[in-house]
């Protein structure tokens, strides 16, 4: 969703993508000028916080961050919650949003509810936003567009996969929670959000997840995006129960400043652009 307003400003030809949780948040920067990522960082709060907490982690961001405190011709907020749902477009109602998100999150009637549209598979992902992040993004710096990590990510998973006739599974990990994208034959089977805080909670989802679908893990192929590295605890559990296990890539082109982590690493983030 985009929020604008009539200001016109000088182009920086710098865009800025951040990423934020009750977990953590991360921003990105690319100079169009050259296609040169400037600035990626990653933020992690130790512990969930609540809504009002990571507003004021946010702006702590922009008073200590020397590369936050230029202007900007495009800013993405990015927000990474479970409380989001998919809905065929043939089925989508907007009066009803909040009927589609009451049957797998708890809502509350003061929670502002959005959607974004993915047009790769005819869908609508209905989710809840930071408000209060929204709101100082505009405060600060006026026009900018918003998404739901899972838009980003069923997007990007699904044209990596659009010429493929393999049975996937893609996690996205995080610290504490990780999304997954289960795939057909270039079409999605499964969408889900995880929290875990033992190795044993992250394989119990994975292996849960499978069974419901009827998948085999001798055959089904893992994919593994986002902040694991061989030889981590989460990689060796995966491996000992799943046969084929591999990392995803970002595909990307940019020029960076600081290499990331991998080149799966930070791929919802560098993929918003």
């Amino acid at each position: 969703m985009v929020i604008t307003n009539n200001i016109l400003d000088t182009l920086t030809h710098k865009e800025l993508s951040i990423q934020i949780s009750l977990s953590g948040l991360s921003f990105c920067i690319i100079d169009r000028s050259n296609n040169t990522i400037t600035a990626l960082k990653e933020i992690d709060f130790d512990k969930r916080l609540t809504p009002i907490a990571i507003l004021d982690r946010l702006k702590h961001a922009f008073n200590t961050e020397d590369v936050l405190q230029g202007a900007f011709d495009t800013v993405c907020v990015i927000h990474e919650n479970e409380l989001s749902t998919l809905v065929p477009k043939p089925l989508f109602n907007e009066e009803c949003l909040a009927d589609y998100l009451k049957f797998n999150t708890k809502i509350l009637k003061s929670d502002f509810i959005t959607f974004d549209t993915i047009n790769i598979n005819d869908s609508v992902n209905v989710y809840v936003p930071y408000v209060n992040i929204n709101n100082f993004i505009y405060d600060k710096f006026g026009a900018f567009t918003f998404k739901h990590v899972s838009t980003i990510l069923i997007e990007q998973v699904l044209q990596i996969e659009k010429n493929n006739d393999d049975q996937k599974i893609y996690l996205n990990i995080s610290s504490s929670h990780f999304e997954m994208v289960i795939v057909n034959k270039a079409k999605l089977q499964l969408y889900n959000t995880f929290e875990y805080a033992t190795k044993e909670d992250f394989i119990y989802y994975i292996l849960f997840a499978s069974e419901q679908l009827g998948l085999n893990p001798e055959t089904l192929q893992l994919v593994l995006l986002g902040n694991i590295v061989k030889g981590d605890p989460l990689y060796q559990i995966a491996y000992k129960y799943v046969r084929h296990v591999s990392f995803g890539n970002r595909l990307d082109y940019y020029k960076y400043l600081e290499q990331p982590k991998t080149n799966y690493s930070n791929f919802t983030l560098i993929k918003s652009f």
